[in-house]
């Protein structure tokens, strides 16, 4: 596994939930702010307002994709005005995909232009959160490129066919295109910040766009269990040691063990609450010879044992 596969493979937490949406003008429909959640939007037919609370309104076209990491508040609507132009929205209309992991909604605000909009969210557990989405901004938006990024055109529209016309299947879908989405979200994010020179100083983007670092990151997250010292991760990344880890703490925010350490401990809550494995073959996946040392080290990061953790799932 890759850094950025993990990320979305680890820090979700429960099903992905995503709707198909229309509305028909005039419009609005205020989407609360939820923590620890990421969320989506992409317009699929007609163009619509993103009123950000602090921000400017930006217009979005079809195609576009928005993607909000932080769960941040915000309205969709069909003019800059908003809700002021629009009907109400009853309060149990904040979140149109919080009931199931899939639906088809009508929302019928007026007689005017339709617009259709793919809606969703992903709940993220606070104690697995990759750093690399907490340095993200509060509002990514994608315009649409009809000779660019392919992959995730393709993604969005098998993810709004399953949603628009349910079929045999569509349950198990519609959460494995919604993880494929985030994917190409972020790794289209961080190669236009490269090519367009913003990737500066320290922090994740600069990290994933340096190949020694990634390097280094790659094995970790490739094989935590293997017994990793800061010599052998600078040999992966093609560094004397010093100079390797100045280099990764400097942009990864963290020592190279630490981060070890870190990665372990989010992957031990991982299997501990997707699995029934032994604790003792537990610790041996996570790089722990001995069944004690890892409960200390991971009650040490998570506050509890690893029992108790797996209980409370």
């Amino acid at each position: 596994m890759d850094v950025l596969s993990d990320v979305v493979a680890v820090t979700r937490t429960g099903r992905p939930r995503a709707a198909y949406v229309r509305w028909h003008a005039p419009w609005g429909q205020e989407f609360a702010a939820v923590p620890g959640s990421a969320g989506f939007q992409v317009v699929l037919r007609g163009s619509c307002w993103l009123l950000p609370p602090n921000a400017e309104p930006v217009r979005l076209g079809t195609g576009d994709v928005v993607f909000l990491p932080h769960g941040s508040g915000h309205t969709l609507a069909d003019s800059p005005e908003g809700l002021l132009t629009a009907p109400a929205c009853a309060p149990d209309d904040r979140e149109p995909y919080a009931d199931r992991a899939s639906d088809g909604v009508d929302r019928t605000g007026g007689g005017g232009q339709v617009t259709v909009v793919l809606c969703g969210a992903y709940r993220l557990d606070p104690s697995r959160t990759h750093p690399l989405l907490l340095t993200l901004p509060d509002l990514i938006h994608l315009p649409a490129r009809p000779d660019r990024h392919p992959e995730l055109r393709a993604a969005v529209e098998l993810l709004a066919t399953e949603l628009r016309n349910p079929r045999l299947g569509t349950d198990a879908a519609v959460p494995a295109l919604l993880d494929a989405l985030l994917l190409y979200i972020l790794r289209i994010w961080f190669a236009d910040q490269s090519a367009r020179g913003a990737i500066t100083g320290a922090g994740w983007a600069a990290a994933l766009n340096d190949p020694p670092v990634t390097a280094a990151l790659h094995a970790i997250h490739r094989d935590p269990a293997a017994p990793w010292t800061v010599a052998g991760l600078a040999a992966e990344a093609g560094l004397s040691r010093a100079p390797f880890a100045r280099r990764f703490a400097t942009l990864v925010g963290q020592p190279p063990v630490g981060y070890l350490t870190w990665w372990r401990m989010t992957t031990a809550a991982r299997l501990l609450r997707a699995s029934d494995v032994p604790l003792r073959s537990l610790a041996a996946q996570v790089g722990y010879t001995s069944e004690f040392a890892f409960a200390h080290a991971f009650k040490r990061a998570h506050g509890t044992a690893p029992g108790a953790y797996r209980r409370t799932g």
